[in-house]
């Protein structure tokens, strides 16, 4: 049909089924009544085979048509449970589709052309019962509203869209992604409520399932901004089925009475990158650059002291000593002059409790040790960069100090508030409580599985900075996957460099949790085996987060697999369309035409003609309308390189799991009941911080040299001898 003709014929009526019907007749009399056709049985039926094999053979082709025009209006249903997913470790599976070319292009063009739509229109029965059943409630619209085959009128199901952009393809196979071609990152872009969870779901049911012996199992990561109840209960129960509970982690900000315990800020290759975590939340726009600088120098100089200490940093010790850094510039300068000379700080103590408060300077009341240690460090030839950092924070007068800290401090409290404090800087040393403590490094190592839900729709401050901080930490853990391998520092890690652990990072919603640490991630992070798939709704949603058009482009530009579910912005849509081909269609256009005759002796006093001419056009394959009006649970991808597909994903069939933990339940089932997803709930509460006029000119004044120069003014003319001078006098006596 189809293959014999220039334009194919799938928008008629099925007239096969009249020679088929006609061949079946002529069956039935060849074989019961070969006499009357003069046949011999034996001939009669074989001539009775060769109509049935027509019969059969027409009946066939106008079932093919009536499959077709069925799918235009409704597709077969496709459900499966989880564990009918199949799992590969070459394939990651995705649906049911077709590989989309220049005839499927063609056949969506016949469909909306004139003669095509009537094709995509319910019966007029269908809209009768529709009709019925908005005006009456009773037993008949119960049957008529049933979703059972045997209902001749049921309604579509709720997926809307127009079903016929897939039903143009009736052979559907089942679609897969190369594995290795993951570690080239994959973005999934499609509005809310239209299947990114599912498909979500399909690919975690892979991830964790993935791998027969414990090398070759894979680190699955899923961050989840607003909390999923559904994808929690999935990742557990896939995981018990898998054998891998003990592997399974929930870190939760709504419920950390249940959650394991991170601490977003302990781990690190450089000690600057904690102070970047944490001033990397304010918001570095207009006149708050210089106090995002600020922050960042000031949590620096604590994190560089904390740590010289002996402590790992966490947002309880910092946001303690960002208040009250005198406690932690006297620490660390009693280690550093007691390691240098014990005698020196028993002969500054001395001094200290001996001097006058009241002829102090004015920043200096009521800490005359601070005062005499300064005075120390001023005179004396000893360098320390941090304590010399911990003097230059000390000597600020401290009202001038809060008011350069005012956006830095209400960043930390929502981060040492309640029981989220114990959540985000866990007690190490805390034998009683069994909550896990858990880092990347030993997730990596025992190819664990970790649900993250960040609460943002109560705290989106907090989800921003725990979320950023996360990758903040991945980028760092990345670099030294990448240099050292997992085993590095384990027996014999130097003899070979150890395989990259493959790492499944999912991220909902991921333009609210990326940064600028989220570009390196994706950009260098396949070299230590990181793999991100992303899920968000628009692109303006990544500009919007980012700031930048161009660093949006930088971004997306890493991904090189995209899945395009329905999205309602058409620039979105446009980040696939504008990457297809163009290809030509036919078209059928009937001409017809009357000639008059002009010779008064002739017969025939006009002439017509009638025809049918086809022509050719050039369109693109694909236009935003085919994307923006696609039905739930159905994408088109760009994947291996440029091979467009069409998919519709298994819906979740009913799959009874009762290997839910107590504490999972009722963290799933307070997580149902109360959380909804709201417009803007992302919005971060800081990115907006202005400062008031009396800080901005708090903060020139203390930027101006003059400033330090008053202060080691008042300091050089108090009038006290260096301390050795005075261990001098006192041995002289």
């Amino acid at each position: 049909m189809s293959a014999k003709h220039t334009l194919e014929a799938w928008l008629r009526p099925p007239v096969e089924f009249f020679p088929a019907a006609v061949h079946a007749s002529c069956a039935f009399v060849s074989a019961a009544a070969p006499w009357s056709l003069a046949l011999h049985p034996s001939i009669g039926y074989s001539i009775a085979a060769g109509f049935g094999a027509l019969s059969f053979y027409r009946a066939k082709q106008g079932w093919q048509i009536v499959r077709y025009h069925r799918n235009l209006k409704r597709l077969p249903n496709y459900s499966m449970t989880s564990k009918q997913i199949p799992v590969s470790n070459k394939y990651l599976f995705v649906g049911k589709g077709f590989e989309w070319k220049p005839i499927h292009t063609q056949r969506l063009h016949d469909c909306f052309s004139d003669n095509g739509s009537k094709y995509l229109e319910p019966s007029k029965l269908f809209k009768m019962a529709r009709e019925y059943e908005k005006r009456h409630e009773n037993w008949l619209t119960h049957l008529t509203s049933k979703d059972s085959r045997w209902n001749l009128v049921r309604p579509l199901p709720p997926v809307e869209g127009i079903p016929a952009i897939h039903g143009i393809e009736p052979d559907e196979v089942d679609v897969v992604q190369s594995v290795s071609s993951r570690v080239g990152h994959t973005v999934v872009f499609g509005t809310t409520r239209v299947g990114k969870t599912r498909l979500a779901e399909v690919f975690v049911t892979q991830d964790i399932h993935r791998g027969k012996t414990a090398d070759e199992r894979e680190v699955v990561v899923f961050f989840d901004p607003k909390g999923d109840a559904d994808m929690l209960k999935r990742m557990y129960a896939e995981a018990k089925r898998a054998g891998r509970e003990d592997e399974f982690y929930v870190f939760h900000l709504g419920y950390p009475e249940i959650s394991a315990r991170y601490n977003p800020v302990g781990r690190f290759n450089r000690i600057s990158e904690v102070a970047g975590r944490i001033s990397g939340q304010l918001s570095g726009a207009g006149n708050s650059a210089a106090f995002k600088e600020f922050a960042w120098r000031f949590v620096n100089i604590v994190a560089r002291a904390l740590v010289e200490l002996g402590n790992r940093p966490n947002y309880v010790q910092i946001s303690q000593f960002v208040q009250n850094i005198d406690s932690l510039f006297l620490d660390y300068a009693e280690k550093f002059i007691r390691k240098t000379d014990p005698k020196i700080w028993e002969n500054l103590a001395t001094i200290a409790a001996g001097l006058d408060e009241k002829a102090l300077p004015f920043g200096m009341k009521d800490r005359p040790l601070i005062f005499v240690i300064n005075k120390y460090i001023a005179e004396s030839a000893v360098f320390d960069p941090i304590l010399q950092g911990l003097a230059s924070a000390v000597r600020y007068d401290r009202t001038y100090f809060d008011k350069i800290v005012a956006s830095l401090l209400p960043l930390l409290e929502k981060l040492t508030t309640g029981k989220i404090s114990e959540l985000l800087s866990p007690d190490y040393a805390d034998i009683l409580d069994e909550r896990p403590i858990f880092d990347w490094e030993s997730i990596i190592r025992k190819r664990g599985i970790v649900y993250i839900g960040l609460d943002a729709l109560s705290d989106a401050t907090v989800a921003a900075a725990v979320g950023n901080s996360m990758f903040a930490d991945l980028v760092s853990m990345a670099g030294h996957l990448y240099k050292f391998g997992t085993n590095d520092g384990l027996p014999g890690a130097f003899k070979e460099k150890s395989k990259p652990v493959k790492i499944n990072l999912h991220c909902d919603e991921f333009n609210e949790l990326m940064g600028d640490e989220f570009i390196p991630l994706i950009n260098k992070g396949g070299g230590a085996g990181i793999q991100v798939t992303a899920y968000t709704q628009t692109l303006s949603d990544i500009e919007a987060r980012i700031g930048s058009k161009p660093k949006a482009g930088q971004t997306l530009g890493n991904f090189n697999t995209l899945y395009m579910l329905r999205v309602k912005e058409p620039a979105t849509a446009e980040l696939l369309t504008k990457q297809l081909h163009e290809v030509t269609i036919k078209r059928s256009t009937v001409t017809s035409s009357t000639t008059d005759s002009s010779n008064p002796d002739d017969d025939k006093a006009f002439s017509s003609n009638t025809g049918q001419r086809i022509s050719e056009s050039t369109v693109p394959m694909l236009v935003p309308a085919n994307i923006t009006n696609l039905p739930k649970g159905q994408a088109f991808a760009l994947m291996d390189g440029s091979k467009l597909w069409k998919i519709r994903m298994p819906l979740p069939a009913v799959d009874k799991d009762d290997m839910m933990p107590q504490s999972l339940r009722e963290l799933t089932d307070y997580m149902r009941k109360n959380y909804h997803v709201v417009e803007n709930w992302w919005q971060p509460a800081f990115t907006e911080y202005t400062p008031s006029r009396d800080i901005a000119e708090a903060f020139e004044a203390m930027s101006e040299p003059q400033y330090k120069t008053q202060i080691d003014h008042q300091v050089d003319n108090f009038g006290i001898d260096e301390p050795y001078d005075i261990d001098e006098e006192e041995n002289d006596e």
